[in-house]
C-alpha cells in the first residue's frame, strides 16, 4: 500500500494563508487537509472548467468546507482577490486544488502557465505545497499519476509578496522536487547489478551490428562480458581502463566487462589530437587500452599506445577459448542472482562510487575529466524515462560514440537496463547507412545532432522515419529551417534536447505533443519549439546575473543557468581551481545562458563564452549565427554547418564579429552587405553585424557534431594574422 510522507506541516504560518498545490489526488488531498487541522479551517478554491478529478471533488464536497469556484477566462482578479481575502479575514486558509490538464507523463505541475499567471495576478503571497509521486522502480522513479509507491507532501515557507509569484512558485517546487527525488533509495544501487538483472530479464533482445548485419542476444552478450571481466580482473591492476572502440558489439562488451570487474571504463575520443589524448591519459592515470586490430587499422593517424599497453579485444576473447566463453554464457543464463552477485562482487561499487570517467569535448580548451557515478547514471536514465514513454523492446539507433555522454548513458547503458534493442553503427556521419538501418529495423528512438540530421534528411525518403517515435537532436541549436524541412519531407518533428557531460547528460528534452481536446481545453505542452523542452524531474534550476553570481534573477529572466540534482557531478578530476568557480552551495554553474517559462520549459541563450562585448554591449554569437544560417543559400547536397560567428580583438570597440563561411567563396563584399541588410531587417542592431567574411573549406566540428570553437578561433585568428 502506498505511504504518505509529510514535511513542514508544523512550520505552517500561524495566520490564515493562501496555499497553492502543484497537484493533488484524493490520497494526498485528504492527507493535506488533515495536516492543516481539518476541513473546518479551509476554503477550497477550484477552477470550474479545469475541475479536479471526480474522486478529488468527492473529498472536497464531502468535507463540508466552503468552495470558491472561479473561471480562469472570465473571473476578475480584483473581485476574486477580495473574496479570498474576506475568507482569510474570517480565519480560513485558502487551498487551491488544481485539476488535471492534458500533459505528458512525469510533468512536475498540473498548474498550466496561464493559471500560474492568474494566481500570481491575485497579489496574495502564497504558501507553496509540493506533492510528488515516487516509485521504487529505476525505470520511472517519479510519476505524475497515481501509480506511486509513496507520495511526499511538502509545506514550504510562505513566499514574499510581490510580482513574479508564478516564477517563485515554480522555482521552489523544482528545488523541493529535486530534494525528494534525490532521496529515492533506488539510485544508490549498483549499476553492474542492474545491468546484469536487465540483460538476464531481456536475454532474447538483440544488439544488431549495423556494420556487418550480425546480431547478438543480450543473454549471450552478458556471458561473453563475464568471461572478459574475469580476464580483466586478473590482468588489469589499475582502477581505470581506457576503451578505444566505436559503438558496436566490442565497445558494449568492453564496457559491461569493466562494470562487472569493478574497473572504471574511460571511453576515449578516437579523433583526439596527440595533445588531447596525452592529457586524457595523464589525467585519468590509465595504462592499458582496449581496442580491436580492425579498428586500429582504420585510424592510422591516432596516437596509438605501444606494446603491451594495448589489449586487443578480438585476440583476448579468442585466447579465452570457446568452451570457457560458452560456460560463462550458461552461467549468465542459469546461475541464481545471489551467486552471480557474489562471483563478481556486484554490490562492491555503487551509489556515489565512480562508474565511468568521461572527458569533455575540449571544444574550448583542454579536455576536463568528469567522474560519472553509479547514482548519476541510474538517476538520469530514470529521469528521462519518467517523461518519455518508450515501449519495451523498442529498437534504438546507437550511432553516437560511447565517449560521448549521451552515447554512454542513453544509447549504451539504458538499453541494457531496460531491454531496448540496440542497432549500432560506428559513425553518426554515414547518413544513408543510418537511414537504411532505421527503416530495416524500425527504430523507435533516434538521437543525433542537427548537423548529422541535415545529412540524414538529404538522403531520406518520405517514409524513412515512419517507425520513429522520438527523433531527438542536441549538442547545437536546432535551426527552424531544418525542423520545417524535416516535417515537410518526412512528417517527422525533430525534438530538441539539451545535456551536458557534467549532468550525465540529459537536462531537458521536448517529447510528445500535447494540446487541448473537446473534453479538456487546458493542457501543459510537451513540446515548445525554440526551447530544449521541460526540465527533467528531480533537476532544480537557478538563474543568476551573467556578470555577478551573487545576484539571483527570476527564472523567467535570461541569465546564467545553475543546476542541482542527483545527475549533476561533483567536480572535475584534478581541477580544484575550476571546481571552486563553478560550484556554489551545491549548485553547478553550467556556463550556459537561458530562462525557464512557467510550464518548466528551458530556452537557451547560448554559451557565456560565445558572447562578445562590442562597444560595451554583450552580443550573442549564436543569435547572429542562426539568423545568417537561415538566410544563406546552401549548395545542392551541402551538409554540415554553413557559417560560424567568432569574436576577434578590435582596437576601437574592444571586439568585433567575423563570419567564417563554408558557402561564400566569391563576391564577399556583396555577400556581406546582403547579410548586414538581412540582420537589420530582423531588427538586430548594426553593431551585431559581422565585420568581414572569412571563407573556409568547412566549419570545424567535433565528432559529437558540436562546433569546434577552438578550431574556429584558430582559423579566424590565422586568417586575420592575429597572434594568440
Amino acid at each position: 500500500m502506498a505511504t504518505t510522507r509529510i514535511y513542514g506541516a508544523e512550520t505552517r504560518p500561524s495566520q490564515p494563508s493562501f496555499y497553492i498545490l502543484n497537484r493533488a489526488d484524493e490520497v494526498s488531498l485528504a492527507a493535506i487537509v488533515k495536516a492543516m487541522g481539518g476541513a473546518e479551517n479551509i476554503v477550497f478554491m477550484v477552477e470550474e472548467v479545469l475541475l479536479p478529478a471526480p474522486e478529488v471533488m468527492k473529498v472536497i464536497n464531502g468535507s463540508g468546507a466552503d468552495v470558491i469556484s472561479f473561471n480562469f477566462r472570465k473571473s476578475n482578479s480584483r473581485a476574486l482577490r477580495e473574496r479570498l481575502m474576506e475568507s482569510m479575514q474570517q480565519g480560513k486558509d485558502i487551498l487551491f486544488v488544481p485539476g488535471r490538464p492534458n500533459s505528458i507523463i512525469g510533468t512536475l505541475s498540473d498548474v498550466p502557465m496561464p493559471f500560474m499567471m492568474q494566481l500570481g495576478a491575485l497579489h496574495i503571497a502564497p504558501v507553496p505545497v509540493f506533492v510528488g509521486g515516487h516509485r521504487n522502480n529505476i525505470r520511472r522513479a517519479f510519476t505524475s499519476g497515481k501509480d506511486y509507491d509513496w507520495v511526499t507532501i511538502d509545506f514550504l515557507p510562505k513566499l514574499q509578496p510581490g510580482p513574479l509569484t508564478g516564477e517563485r512558485l515554480l522555482e521552489v517546487w523544482l528545488e523541493v522536487g529535486c530534494r525528494r527525488y534525490s532521496e529515492n533509495p533506488v539510485f544508490d544501487k549498483s549499476l553492474a547489478r542492474l545491468i546484469v538483472e536487465g540483460m538476464r530479464k531481456n536475454a532474447t533482445v538483440e544488439l544488431v551490428d549495423g556494420l556487418d548485419g550480425s546480431s547478438l542476444p543480450y543473454g549471450k552478450m552478458l556471458g561473453v562480458a563475464m568471461a572478459l571481466s574475469r580476464w580483466m580482473k586478473k590482468n588489469v591492476k589499475e582502477e581505470r581502463l581506457g576503451i578505444i572502440l566505436p559503438p558496436g558489439k566490442g565497445g558494449v562488451i568492453a564496457n559491461i566487462a569493466c562494470f562487472l570487474a569493478g574497473i572504471v571504463p574511460v571511453n576515449i575520443n578516437y579523433t583526439s589530437s596527440d595533445g588531447a589524448f596525452e592529457s586524457i591519459v595523464r589525467q585519468s592515470g590509465i595504462k592499458h587500452f582496449v581496442t580491436a586490430r580492425a579498428f586500429m587499422s582504420k585510424l592510422p593517424q591516432f596516437p596509438w599506445p605501444k606494446g603491451e599497453a594495448i589489449i586487443h579485444l578480438d585476440k583476448t576473447l579468442k585466447s579465452l577459448g570457446m568452451p570457457a566463453i560458452a560456460g560463462w554464457v550458461a552461467f549468465a543464463k542459469v546461475a541464481p542472482m545471489p551467486l552471480i552477485a557474489r562471483t563478481f562482487g556486484l554490490d562492491n561499487r555503487k551509489g556515489n562510487d565512480e562508474a565511468a570517467l568521461l572527458f569533455t569535448s575540449g571544444s574550448s580548451g583542454e579536455p576536463k575529466g568528469v567522474p560519472i557515478t553509479h547514482r548519476m547514471l541510474i538517476s538520469n536514465i530514470s529521469q528521462l524515462l519518467s517523461k518519455a514513454w518508450v515501449p519495451e523492446g523498442s529498437p534504438i539507433l546507437c550511432s553516437l560514440p560511447i565517449f560521448h555522454s549521451f552515447g554512454l548513458a542513453i544509447t549504451t547503458v539504458m538499453p541494457l537496463l531496460y531491454g531496448f534493442g540496440m542497432v549500432t553503427f560506428p559513425s553518426p556521419l554515414e547518413a544513408k547507412s543510418l537511414n537504411d538501418l532505421i527503416e530495416k529495423h524500425k527504430c523507435t528512438v533516434v538521437v543525433s545532432t542537427p548537423t548529422f540530421a541535415r545529412s540524414m534528411l538529404r538522403r531520406a525518403k518520405a517514409d524513412t522515419y515512419a517507425s520513429v517515435k522520438y527523433f531527438v537532436v542536441g549538442a547545437e541549436k536546432l535551426q527552424k529551417t531544418l525542423a520545417d524541412e524535416f516535417e515537410a519531407k518526412c512528417g517527422m518533428k525533430l525534438l530538441e534536447g539539451y545535456g551536458l557531460t557534467e549532468t550525465t547528460p540529459v537536462c531537458g528534452v521536448n517529447l510528445d505533443e500535447i494540446g487541448p481536446t473537446d473534453e479538456q481545453p487546458y493542457y501543459v505542452p510537451g513540446v515548445k519549439m525554440g526551447s530544449i523542452g521541460q526540465l527533467m524531474p528531480g533537476l532544480a534550476v537557478r538563474i543568476t546575473d551573467p556578470d555577478d553570481d551573487s545576484v539571483q534573477l527570476p527564472i523567467s529572466e535570461q541569465g546564467m543557468i545553475w543546476f542541482k540534482g542527483p545527475n549533476v557531478f561533483s567536480g572535475y578530476i584534478g581541477r580544484d581551481d575550476l571546481n571552486a568557480e563553478i560550484f556554489r552551495d551545491g549548485w553547478f554553474k553550467t556556463g550556459d545562458l537561458g530562462c525557464v517559462d512557467l510550464n518548466g520549459f528551458l530556452t537557451l541563450g547560448g554559451r557565456r563564452s560565445r558572447f562578445s562585448k562590442i562597444g560595451g554591449e554583450m552580443v550573442p554569437h549564436e543569435v547572429v549565427e542562426n539568423a545568417i544560417e537561415d538566410f544563406v543559400e546552401l549548395p545542392e547536397g551541402f551538409a554540415g554547418r554553413a557559417v560560424a560567428v567568432m569574436g576577434v580583438p578590435d582596437a576601437a570597440k574592444g571586439e568585433a564579429l567575423v563570419l567564417l563561411s563554408a558557402v561564400h567563396h566569391g563576391q564577399l563584399n556583396q555577400a556581406l552587405e546582403d547579410i548586414k541588410n538581412h540582420l537589420v531587417s530582423l531588427g538586430l542592431p548594426r553593431l551585431w553585424c559581422p565585420r568581414e567574411i572569412i571563407p573556409v573549406e568547412a566549419i570545424p566540428a567535433l565528432p559529437t557534431g558540436k562546433m569546434d570553437l577552438k578550431g574556429c578561433q584558430m582559423l579566424a585568428y590565422e586568417a586575420l594574422n592575429i597572434q594568440h
